[in-house]
């Protein structure tokens, strides 16, 4: 161990679409987590590890907080409530420019009792103004006792290295769990899909990106000196939703491809040829053989 070193595991934890993702890119600096301005856009504990000279954070990203509806649902709550026991900070997330509602309340009284530290992070406080952030800031303590409060911007980084700082400052002297560079323990495949998700999120709208799912079938180096390829086959729900991701003469899939093409050719600093399918997987949300062949386990 470093004498000195810090090290220790944060819960980032909300209702969906408070901005929980953006602020794990943040403080990693790069992009690791799927954005998207629908809910529930995260399903999966994401884990993402931020390098610093004298700590080392391990956050863990989870799905939004919300009232399940089907058994993905179930498992995106359960992954959300399993991190609260298991780290040592809680980093609560709250929307400033949506209003601390219900839902804040409810997350509230369910960590209240697991007696791990909680920062309370006021976000998109960059849409308000000054008098405004003033009187949400004013109405949070509401929501409980908290070790600190902070009004942030994950988006324009406002606030943030202040934040990293306090929960930098409640972790434990520890070992790195993680080698240096090491951004996530989840293997390229995992991130790869999630990007290609996230453009299904950004050109659909409505139910369909609720009901999708995506699969990496194949991922091949070496075949062409430089070249990456991938399969990957995306899943839906209904036969509908395949012709709305497809478009008009397959020009809404091309344009999914072309996007998604370039964030991974970022993520693997090559070139890479992306194939994509479209399938249709009829209830797969509520599907206990579907959901474990997807990952929802």
């Amino acid at each position: 161990m470093e004498n000195g070193f810090v090290s220790g595991f944060a819960a980032i934890i909300g209702r969906p679409n408070v901005g929980k993702s953006t602020l794990l890119n943040r403080f990693l600096g790069r992009k690791l987590a799927i954005v998207s301005d629908k809910p529930q856009t995260t399903r999966n504990r994401i884990v993402g590890v931020y390098h610093g000279p004298e700590a080392q954070v391990v956050f863990l990203d989870t799905p939004g907080v919300h009232k399940p509806r089907h058994r993905l649902g179930e498992y995106m709550v359960s992954v959300a409530k399993d991190a609260w026991s298991e780290v040592d900070c809680i980093l609560f997330v709250v929307d400033a420019a949506a209003g601390i509602g219900g839902g804040d309340q409810f997350i509230a009284e369910q960590i209240r009792e697991v007696g791990t530290p909680i920062i309370l992070a006021v976000n998109k406080c960059d849409l308000l103004k000054p008098h405004q952030v003033m009187e949400t800031l004013a109405k949070a303590p509401e929501l409980g006792d908290f070790h600190e409060i902070f009004p942030i911007s994950a988006e324009t980084g406002y606030n943030v290295p202040e934040l990293l700082s306090a929960i930098i400052n409640l972790m434990p002297q520890g070992p790195r769990y993680f080698p240096e560079g090491m951004l996530t323990d989840r293997p390229e495949e995992f991130v790869i899909a999630e990007l290609i998700r996230e453009q299904v999120l950004h050109h659909t709208r409505e139910e369909v990106p609720h009901s999708v799912a995506v699969v990496i079938e194949s991922f091949e180096e070496g075949m062409t000196e430089g070249v990456v390829y991938i399969r990957a086959r995306i899943h839906v729900e209904r036969k509908s939703h395949r012709g709305i991701i497809l478009g008009q003469k397959g020009s809404r899939i091309k344009e999914i491809g072309t996007a998604a093409r370039k964030e991974i050719e970022a993520l693997l600093s090559s070139r890479v040829y992306l194939d994509l399918y479209v399938s249709t997987s009829e209830g797969w949300r509520n599907n206990p053989t579907f959901l474990q062949r997807f990952g929802y386990h």
